[in-house]
């Protein structure tokens, strides 16, 4: 359903879903079953997508560690490795993005409402009742669980990104993060100097010249990409920072390295232009555990059920960064607060042969929440 305004329209209903892939078994060619959940929707050129897939997003989530310490050599296992994500894709043409008023960028983040009331019943089931609200949000990959402190959580969560500027504790936090400073108290590598112009940019108006909004830009926390830009044959995984300004910050591509570019924004490469050497391993995970397609909708197939634990399956409690599986206590929940937990929705952006994909997948292993996705100009 598209929703612009006060105006609702449904562009597809009663489309098939991808199952689960059970095993090969039952199901021998499951490319083929997925391919029957890719339907067009009543917009020329658009099509959907929603079925299970290959979790897309690959850290070690011990990265996080290292602000506590660790030996940067204790990185390089791809924590979400095995895991498998519902997902919903939609693929359609700029111009239903940009509405052909001239401007080439937009904006695009999700967020995640639930019902205000819990209501138990005699059995001991529980049901949400009442009005939605909105409890988190996502536009630039790992913002909440690395800028912004714990204590400024909820009210950045609940926030539209056009009100951001009324929480200037969190702006504030933009233009001098923490983890600059606790990186240069435990492994002496200097912070950058604030205030943080170049993180404002990035997170909060876009870059001028790559990824800036016309006229006048109201700071808000969204994912920007500017869609004149064409895709490049040969994508580098550090986007802008390594010359590929197609990549993230300017979007994000399901083969960016998001954890190893913000490090290094954070650390004031955008600034200078120049990587951190100290830090050029980043968490040592460079891509995707299994390879992107290279059509519609660009996601990996989702791992087998019948498939034998290994290499690209789960292998240990996710505390460990060893991946685990699904019934394991210590696999991550959606009332996780382990740092870099990223639960809520994950909105990779891809542009293909003159058309933007924009695929949301849940994190964590089959976990995806609803949530309403708002795409438009900030």
């Amino acid at each position: 359903t598209k929703i612009a305004g006060s105006k609702s329209t449904v562009l597809a209903e009663n489309v098939p879903v991808a199952p689960s892939n059970v095993g090969a078994a039952s199901m021998p060619d499951y490319a083929a079953l997925r391919d029957q959940a890719i339907q067009p929707t009543s917009v020329a050129g658009e099509s959907t997508f929603a079925g299970q897939a290959d979790d897309p997003f690959f850290l070690d989530l011990r990265i996080f560690d290292l602000l506590y310490g660790a030996d940067l050599s204790e990185t390089g296992t791809d924590t979400l490795s095995g895991y498998n994500v519902n997902s919903i894709a939609l693929q359609t043409p700029i111009s239903n993005l940009t509405g052909g008023k001239g401007d080439p960028v937009i904006g695009v983040w999700s967020t995640t409402d639930r019902a205000t009331i819990p209501v138990q019943a005699a059995d001991g089931t529980l049901s949400y009742k009442g009005d939605f609200v909105q409890v988190s949000r996502l536009g630039n990959p790992l913002v909440n669980e690395v800028v912004i402190p714990a204590g400024l959580k909820d009210a950045f969560n609940a926030l539209a990104p056009e009100n951001d500027a009324s929480v200037p504790e969190a702006v504030a936090r933009v233009n001098d993060p923490e983890v600059p400073k606790l990186i240069e108290a435990i492994y002496g590598i200097p912070a950058p100097k604030a205030p943080r112009d170049d993180l404002f940019a990035v997170f909060l108006t876009g870059v001028k010249g790559l990824n800036m909004p016309k006229g006048k830009v109201q700071p808000a926390e969204v994912l920007r990409l500017n869609t004149s830009i064409p895709p490049t044959a040969e994508p580098n995984r550090l986007g802008v920072l390594a010359g590929d300004t197609q990549g993230f910050p300017n979007g994000r591509r399901l083969t960016d390295d998001v954890v190893d570019i913000e490090i290094q924004a954070l650390e004031g490469a955008v600034r200078t232009g120049k990587l951190v050497e100290a830090l050029a391993a980043g968490d040592a995970v460079d891509a995707n555990d299994l390879a992107f397609e290279s059509t519609f909708p660009y996601l990996a197939l989702p791992h087998s059920g019948s498939a034998d634990a290994g290499a690209a399956a789960p292998s240990g409690p996710v505390a460990a960064g060893g991946g685990g599986t699904a019934d394991q206590g210590t696999a991550l929940s959606p009332n996780s607060t382990t740092p870099g937990d990223e639960n809520a929705t994950v909105s990779p952006l891809a542009l293909v042969a003159g058309a933007l994909g924009l695929g949301l997948a849940g994190y964590g292993s089959l976990l995806i929440r609803r949530g309403r996705r708002k795409v438009g100009n900030q």
